[in-house]
This record gives C-alpha cells, structure tokens and sequence, in this order.
C-alpha cells in the first residue's frame, strides 16, 4: 500500500444525500476546515439516493408507527423549506383504503392523521371515479410531495465546492483501522489503481447497502441488517393519472408516484418490488451480488394487480427499471417504524455508521451530530460550537 498519508479532521464514505448532507454540516456548522468526501461512484447521489419513490413522506406511510410518522410529519416542512428547488408540489395525492386484507379501515386511518396532525380530506367524485369500488373502501386528499435527485445533486455538488469539502469519486474505501496516535487510518483504492492511506479524526460511515464491508479493524453495526434487491418501475402514466400520486394501503400495498428526476412516474409493489432478500454479513459485498442478479422485470404482475383497483393503470407504459439494493434493520421488519440507524464504534472512537431509511430522516440524523462533542485536531481539542441546520 503505498502511504500517502495526510491528516483531516473527517472522512465521509459515501456520496449519497446523507453521507453529503453531513460533511457539508461538519464543514459549515461544526467549523471542520479538513473534510474529505469518498464515492466509488463518478458522481454524488448516484445509488439508493436516485434509485427509489423519491417520496418526500409527511406521515401517511406509517400508520402502525406513530413515532415514525409524527417524525415525517415535522420534517416535510423543514424539509420544503430547506431544498424548495428540488421539491415537487403540483400534483394531487391520494391515498385509498382496500377493502379486502388491509391493516387498517378508512376510519382508523383518518383518526390516525388528525392524530398526527397531517392533513386529510375526502376526495371528490372524479377521483374517486378511479377506483374499483369494490375493492377500495375509501379515498382521501392528502398532502406529500415528491423530490429530484438530479437538484439535490447540483445543491450538494456546490455546498460541497463552498465549504472546502475534497470530494474523491470512483474511490471505494476497504479499511478501517486504529492509529498509535489515537486517530484513524482510511484504507482507500481509485479504480483498479494503487492502494492509499488517510488518517483522521473522524470517519462517518454513510455508505448504506455497504456499512459492513470493511477491513481493518472496523467492528461492524451492533444493529442487525437485511439487504432486498428492489425494482422501481418507471412508468409513463396515461392523461388521467398524470397529475396524480396514488397510494392503495394497507395490505395490497402498492404506489404510484412522480418521479421528477425523469418526468415519469414510479410504480413499486409490496409484493413485486422486493425481487430477493438476504441477511447483512462481511464478506457477501451487496453491491457485487446486485451486479450479478439478473435484473428480469416484474412489470406485468405490478400492472396486472395494480389494474385491479386502478383500471386505468393498464394503459400506463414501462420505460424503464431502476434495480438497487434497499437496506433496513431487522428489528422493525413487522412494523411501519423507519428509525435512523446512528452507532458510535467504541472500539474504533471517532467511527460513526449512519443509515436513513427516507430523505426527510436526515434531520434525525443532524440532531444526533449536534449532540456529538466533536474536537477538531487544528483545535488541539477545543470543541466546536454545534448548530441545528445544514
């Protein structure tokens, strides 16, 4: 490996929204003037930041979790009023409730939104026109936005530039170790290129599908975690589902959402969209098995079930899937809870693994940071004054 080493006061390993959010907030709120930004890809938010419902959530998810949805209910504010460039508002959204297998009845759900305070009306006629009464129960007006990627990627890409933030794509990190002198030493390779090592204080491990794939003396997450390969077929929707977000819950659980990255829509399915599913060990890199699954669309069984309850959905187009590995802890598997997922490695001090189940978490996750004592090296172990907002 040869050595060229260099002291920074944080290294971030991933560029997604998360892992950029923060080494933006360590530059600019926590006063850390040596960040570095590692992605194995050529460009920020490439991976699960881009390939997902690009839902900006404001509760309705969520109703077996209250917690969860009271979070998403006090974050989409903050949220519009932070990123308002690359948020969605000009379409309607809808939520309908099955009749048939669903774990939750209108009634319960329109006392669960007044519970959390979101708003909720029912639709019109017209709306509701759309829907095989049959099998849906009821329909509401709601309000949830969608997001673009490709704009979060431009307002990151240029934070990143005005904070001093050294961004190194196509690099992939691979250890994790201990110093003497109490710091860490970040094990890193450029493409099929030599070997490098970064020392620092800090390391934030934001890399998602890939938190427990390092050497070195890395421990791995206390949390347990399991991987799904994921399809999010996008669609183009016919004129009368255009305008529109539709969600059918709770049970026969599928979406249909904007996607405003493409100008199509996305269409995933309880059943469909999850396409294969395994436990998080070392050694069994997410990433390498995503590339050698056989990425077969399922958008026929997705419309032929969707079409059930939404006839006109039959006339929508596949143009495209977007396949990716989808993470989340196995502790809330049997329920609607979306927790972050923030360890402290004791046995590595200054290692940090962070994982977001939905954009709007990453409040929960700059609240956990603005409790962290942080002591950058050039302040020879002066804390830094903490702040609440990228």
């Amino acid at each position: 490996m040869s050595a060229t080493e260099m002291d920074q006061e944080a290294v971030i390993v991933g560029g997604g929204f998360y892992g950029a959010a923060i080494a933006i907030y360590l530059a600019r709120q926590r006063g850390f003037k040596r960040v570095v930004l590692v992605e194995r890809e050529p460009a920020l938010l490439m991976r699960a930041s881009y390939s997902n419902q690009a839902r900006v959530h404001n509760g309705y998810h969520y109703p077996r979790s209250f917690t969860t949805a009271y979070r998403s209910r006090v974050n989409l504010p903050r949220f519009v009023r932070d990123w308002p460039n690359a948020v969605k508002q000009d379409f309607t959204k809808l939520y309908a409730i099955a009749r048939r297998n669903s774990k939750v009845t209108a009634k319960q759900f329109e006392r669960f939104c007044r519970e959390i305070g979101a708003k909720i009306q029912p639709a019109e006629p017209a709306l509701r026109a759309l829907f095989e009464p049959r099998l849906i129960e009821d329909v509401f007006l709601v309000e949830e936005y969608s997001f673009d990627t490709t704009r979060l990627a431009s307002w990151a890409e240029h934070e990143l530039k005005e904070t001093g933030v050294r961004v190194r794509f196509d690099t992939r990190v691979i250890g994790i170790s201990k110093r003497a002198n109490g710091t860490l030493a970040v094990a890193m390779q450029h493409g099929e290129g030599g070997k490098e090592l970064i020392s620092c204080r800090y390391v934030f491990n934001c890399t998602y599908s890939g938190l427990n794939q390092f050497e070195g003396d890395f421990p791995g997450t206390h949390t347990a975690l399991k991987h799904e390969i994921t399809e999010m077929a996008l669609m183009q929707m016919p004129t009368e589902l255009q305008g529109l977000g539709i969600t059918v819950m709770d049970g026969p659980f599928f979406s249909i959402m904007p996607f405003p990255a493409r100008g199509l829509h996305t269409l995933s399915h309880v059943r469909y969209t999850p396409h294969l599913h395994w436990s998080d060990r070392q050694g069994i890199d997410p990433y390498l098995k995503l590339k050698q699954y056989e990425c077969l669309t399922r958008v026929d069984r997705m419309l032929r079930d969707t079409g059930r309850y939404i006839p006109s959905v039959l006339g929508a187009r596949h143009i495209d899937s977007l396949f990716e590995v989808k993470t989340v802890l196995m502790k809330n598997e049997a329920d609607d809870g979306r927790p972050i997922l923030f360890e402290k490695h004791p046995e590595l001090p200054g290692c940090y693994s962070v994982l977001g189940g939905k954009i709007d978490n990453i409040y929960d996750v700059l609240e956990k940071l603005d409790a962290e004592p942080f002591q950058a090296i050039a302040n020879q172990g002066q804390e830094v004054s903490g702040a609440t907002h990228v």
